[in-house]
Order: C-alpha cells, then sequence, then structure tokens
C-alpha cells in the first residue's frame, strides 16, 4: 500500500481486490462518523447499518491500512493475560463479562465470515501455544486449568503430542485451543468493508480527518475535500492514531507502539508442507520476544516476530528468520523469503483494552495489545448496539475510564525496536 511493499506483503498480493471507496467530496449527514477502517470501525458501521443507522466510515488511506491489514492472522480468544489476571485487573463484573465476550469472540469472526461470504482463508483449526522449557510449561498448564473452569474447550499437549502437531521437538508443550483458528486478515478487513456497504453505510478512503466540531446537538466532522455531519462519533485508529493536531490524539498518547514483522517463504512442496502444522493451526511461543507461525492458503509458511523490518532492522530480523525456522524445521533445507512487512500493535499498561468516552457523544475503543481480530470486530458490534440503544453504557464488555498518557512512550518504543534488533541479531545462530 502507498507503493511500500513492506507494509502489507504477502496479504496485500493475496487478498481479493479493495471495493472501490471514493474519497469524501462534499458534505454529508449521517447518525454515525466512525473514523478508522480497521475492523472495529468496519465492524461498528456493518452493525450500526443492520440495524437502520446511517454510518459513514472516514479512513485516512485504505481499508485495514493499520494493523488490520498486516497482522499475522491468528483469531485468538480471550487476551494476552491469564483469565482470572483479566478478572483481577476488570473486577466481579467487567472480568468475566469481558472473558465470555472474547472467548465466544473467534466464532463470532467466522459466522461473520460465512453469512456475508468473506473470501479470507478461513481455517477453524484451532491455535497452538507452544511452550519453550520448564517456565513456558508451566505458565500454559495455568491458562489451561483456568480457561478450562470456565467451560473453554482448551486441551493441554505433552511434548510427544506437541511435536506432533507442530513438526518439531523444540517445544515442551503446547496448549491448544480449539475455538481459535486463522484468517487472511487484510482479505477479512476488504470483506467487512464490502459487507457494511451492502447494508447501506458508506466508506471513504483517502479522507484524513482534520478537523471536528462540537455543533451542539451534532459533530461536524471535516476532512480536506468534504465532511460528515452526525449525532455520534466513533474514533477506531488504535496504533494508527493521527498525529497531535488532529483531532481526538489522546488514543495515541495512551499506547506504546511495538512493531511486529512477518516473513513468507514460497508456496512448500506438499511433502514439506505436511510435516508442519500438519492440521494447519496457527502457532505463537512463550517467549518474551515472541514467534509466529501459521500457512497461508497457497502452502507459503508465514513466520514472525517483535520488530520492524527498516534500517539494519531488516537484514536482522530476515537472517535471523532464516535461521530460526532452518533449526526448527531443518526439513526445510536453506530457507528463502518471498515476502516481508511489518506494522505496530498498540500496547496499553495492563494489557487491556480500554473503551473511551472522549467528549460528547464521541467513544473509542482501542488498545488490543496484538489480539485486534475477534476483540476488533466484537467491540465494533457492541459499540453499534450501545449507539443504537439496545445496551446501556453500563452494560458494555469494559467501563468507561479516563485516558491516561504514557510516560516517555518514544523512548520506551525505541527501547522495543532495538531490543529486538539485539535479541535476534544474536538468537538461534547454529
Amino acid at each position: 500500500m502507498l507503493n511500500d511493499p513492506r507494509s502489507h506483503g504477502l496479504w496485500e498480493a493475496s487478498a481479493p481486490a479493495t471495493p472501490e471507496t471514493p474519497r469524501l467530496r462534499g458534505e454529508v449527514s449521517a447518525d454515525v462518523c466512525i473514523v478508522g477502517a480497521g475492523y472495529t470501525g468496519l465492524s461498528a458501521a456493518l452493525h450500526l447499518a443492520e440495524r437502520g443507522a446511517r454510518a459513514v466510515v472516514l479512513e485516512a488511506a485504505e481499508i485495514g491500512f493499520g494493523g488490520s491489514g498486516r497482522n499475522v492472522g491468528l483469531v485468538n480468544a480471550g487476551l494476552w493475560l491469564r483469565p482470572a489476571d483479566v478478572s483481577g485487573v476488570l473486577g466481579p463484573v467487567y472480568g468475566p463479562r469481558l472473558l465470555k465476550l472474547l472467548g465466544e469472540g473467534p466464532a463470532d469472526v467466522f459466522d461473520l465470515v460465512e453469512r456475508h461470504a468473506i473470501a479470507c482463508e478461513p481455517v477453524r483449526a484451532g491455535t497452538l501455544h507452544a511452550a519453550l522449557g520448564g517456565k513456558g510449561l508451566a505458565d500454559i498448564a495455568v491458562r489451561a486449568e483456568q480457561w478450562q473452569a470456565l467451560g473453554a474447550p482448551v486441551e493441554l499437549l505433552d511434548a510427544a503430542a506437541a511435536a506432533e502437531r507442530i513438526g518439531t521437538a523444540a517445544y515442551a508443550g503446547a496448549l491448544l485451543d480449539r475455538r481459535a483458528g486463522t484468517i487472511q486478515p487484510l482479505a477479512y478487513a476488504r470483506g467487512l468493508a464490502r459487507a457494511a456497504m451492502a447494508a447501506g453505510a458508506a466508506v471513504h478512503t483517502e479522507s484524513p480527518v482534520r478537523r471536528a466540531v462540537d455543533e451542539g446537538k451534532r459533530w461536524r466532522v471535516e476532512t480536506p475535500d468534504g465532511a460528515v455531519t452526525a449525532r455520534h462519533v466513533v474514533v477506531a485508529t488504535n496504533a494508527y492514531a493521527p498525529s497531535a493536531d488532529a483531532p481526538f490524539p489522546q488514543v495515541a498518547g495512551e499506547l506504546v507502539r511495538l512493531p511486529y514483522f512477518n516473513l513468507a517463504t514460497r508456496p512448500l512442496s506438499a511433502n514439506l508442507a505436511r510435516s508442519i502444522l500438519p492440521a494447519r493451526e496457527g502457532l505463537w511461543d512463550t517467549r518474551e520476544v515472541l514467534s509466529s507461525l501459521r500457512f497461508d492458503a497457497a502452502g507459503r509458511l508465514v513466520f514472525g516476530s517483535v520488530g520492524a523490518l527498516r534500517g539494519p532492522g531488516r537484514s536482522v530480523h530476515a537472517g535471523w528468520g532464516r535461521r530460526a525456522l532452518a533449526k526448527l524445521f531443518p526439513q526445510l533445507g536453506e530457507v528463502s523469503f518471498e515476502h516481508e512487512w511489518y506494522g505496530w500493535i498498540g500496547m496499553t499498561r495492563d494489557a487491556v483494552p480500554r473503551f473511551h468516552r472522549l467528549a460528547r457523544d464521541v467513544v473509542s475503543c482501542s488498545g488490543y495489545n496484538g489480539r485486534g481480530i475477534a476483540p476488533g470486530t466484537v467491540f465494533g458490534r457492541e459499540i453499534a448496539r450501545l449507539l443504537s440503544g439496545e445496551i446501556g453504557e453500563a452494560e458494555m464488555p469494559l467501563p468507561v475510564c479516563a485516558v491516561e498518557p504514557v510516560r516517555f512512550r518514544p523512548a520506551r518504543e525505541a527501547w522495543y525496536e532495538a531490543g529486538a534488533q539485539l535479541v535476534h541479531a544474536t538468537a538461534a545462530r547454529l
């Protein structure tokens, strides 16, 4: 996108064409103006339109330009936190409510995919949280126990069973979550846009918001070539929130951006492809600088980790990827990559998303901490229910909270980028 092959890589090369979404020109009236055409914004637009509301989405770049079009494509249940920790952060009302919502999130995603015939390579084979050593095994054992206590269909695999499912003996075990799966993430975003537009929503790309004016009973949201007048505004920009001189910059200030990259091999031969993740689960591991692994529909192995493919990081991370894959799966031989891309994850201080009321009739949900597909989809739906009057604010899955800017945010982001380079410069050397 925007003539940058490392922005969306394989996903842009293999996704169905984007729907036609012209730049906003002139004056438009709506019930809800949504800023950002990622999962949250597009899901909100779809569910609002299905309820008869006039929804207009304004996107500064293209559909799925942010994390929605760049991520690994793992449709996971829950958050990074253990279930008990979620309740510890949010309390006895919102904790269980959020766990139930996000536990059912993957099913909601796959139901939308089926209902709207979204061509996004859906695979409902589950995901594997692979344990590195005894410490990693202890962590996933606790997670398994806590999810099973909530009735979730998760299974703790020992080293032998994990090796059979993954194709390597590198892990001490794995947590199999049968609720989860994989999709082609940019294709899913484009499919959500098509579904929203078919339901009656309008989506305008290349339409950055320059100003938002509270006119009393309605908001006037202005772009370079037009304006939307609406009663409600939804800010759905997450880690790709606008700069400080744009409206509602608070969202960016409370998120630390963590870089994450993906490398995709050429399509593997049938024999090789059967030797790695034969059931086609998605995988991520328990390392602090974690790795992820999955296949696409054409048989490419997609391998990712923390880091930015820019400056010296590009060669450092690609070199690590070749070494790490060869060590995990020696049968691959010399590894080369057909696509490479990266983006940014919006991290909150406690790994829990945020729901904000930024101003009168202006709401925002962000901070998915690398779990954007299912949470973005269901939070967009819940925002639509809220603005349609189906539920009240107290019935939302998250409490309204104040925006808390992160101290020393640029320094922290620089540290994450440099630290990932340091780890990958020395890791997986044979």
